[in-house]
């Protein structure tokens, strides 16, 4: 895959220009498949992923104005037959991934096969959002906030504080948004020392842009990495 890791979604010209290179293509052209999964833990979940899929967020993604755009339930596909969904994956140009709880989305990675498919994935861009880029990484940076919304007699904790791994750093977004206190610049520098990996620290105005391995920043705001 090709991936656009971000903390806020296409935010600012230079991440939009860097998915329509991705791409290949103008975004008009393109289909892509949402993700809203992660976000259901959370109070008030289904709403949040109304407002999402209906461009009644600030966070820019479904309402791109892509040639075609379909729904992704990870909850439901290990009820459906995969000649009834994973065409549909291999045929799509974008897998747009909301945030929400990271070990909620990464359960449903694994558990629904989606995460299976990505190895084969070879000319898809995955498009993340916050925990849906945190995903992609070996370490969860929310792993402690996560585990509050684990159900009680679920395993899902076990291992709470990984993610899937599939690239080599981890990610810490909303670096220094208004309210949110555990992603100011010193928090984040203090989790990163306990990390065997580098973090970057990025902001809403910045993605990670990852293709063959070859890591870019893509930024108009700020971002830091630490033990790189």
């Amino acid at each position: 895959m090709k991936l656009l890791l971000t903390s806020s979604g296409i935010r600012n010209p230079s991440i939009a220009d860097a998915l329509v290179e991705l791409l290949g293509k103008p975004i008009a052209e393109s289909s892509a498949l949402f993700v809203p999964t992660g976000i259901y833990p959370f109070p008030g979940g289904a709403g949040m992923a109304w407002q999402a899929i209906f461009g009644k967020e600030d966070h820019p993604l479904c309402g791109l104005g892509w040639k075609s755009l379909g729904l992704l339930e990870l909850t439901a596909l290990p009820t459906i037959r995969e000649e009834n969904w994973v065409p549909m994956v291999q045929e799509a140009d974008a897998l747009l991934i909301w945030g929400g709880d990271v070990l909620y989305l990464t359960h449903w990675m694994r558990q629904s096969g989606l995460a299976d498919l990505f190895p084969s994935l070879s000319e898809t861009v995955y498009v993340g959002v916050s925990a849906g880029s945190i995903a992609l990484t070996p370490y969860n940076c929310d792993a402690e906030f996560d585990l509050e919304f684990v159900p009680e007699g679920s395993d899902m904790a076990e291992g709470g504080d990984r993610a899937l791994g599939l690239v080599d750093f981890t990610l810490y977004p909303h670096l220094d948004r208004e309210g949110m206190e555990d992603a100011s610049m010193a928090n984040i520098e203090k989790w990163a020392s306990g990390i065997p990996v580098p973090t970057y620290a990025i902001d809403d105005q910045t993605a990670i842009k990852v293709v063959d391995g070859a890591v870019e920043v893509i930024s108009e705001g700020n971002w830091r990495l630490f033990n790189g």
